[in-house]
């Protein structure tokens, strides 16, 4: 157990590092530009508006999700009752 500790320690001191430097490294080889290239405030602006659109989006999406899949489990238990109780399912001769 200490030594898949200290292999988790090591492994995420190792990818914190890596992250660190290669983020600087990319942003002094563009000249501190990222992916989208030279951004105004109408992009960013537009862009958190995405952000703001999509996260609500998301969690409706898997509550639905989440509500259809427990409606389907709560009628599977109330049907497996209903056969538990009747006679003619309960087997033998």
């Amino acid at each position: 157990m200490h030594r898949a500790r200290a292999l988790a320690v090591a492994v995420l001191a190792f990818c914190a590092t890596m992250l660190a430097v290669t983020s600087t490294a990319v942003a002094r080889a563009y000249g501190g530009e990222g992916w989208w290239g030279e951004t105004s405030d109408k992009t960013i602006t537009d862009a958190m508006y995405v952000v703001i659109v999509l996260f609500p989006t998301l969690i409706v999406l898997f509550s639905v999700i989440q509500w259809r899949l427990d409606k389907r489990k709560h009628a599977k238990l109330a049907a497996d009752k209903r056969r538990a109780a009747n006679l003619d399912w309960r087997g033998g001769w």
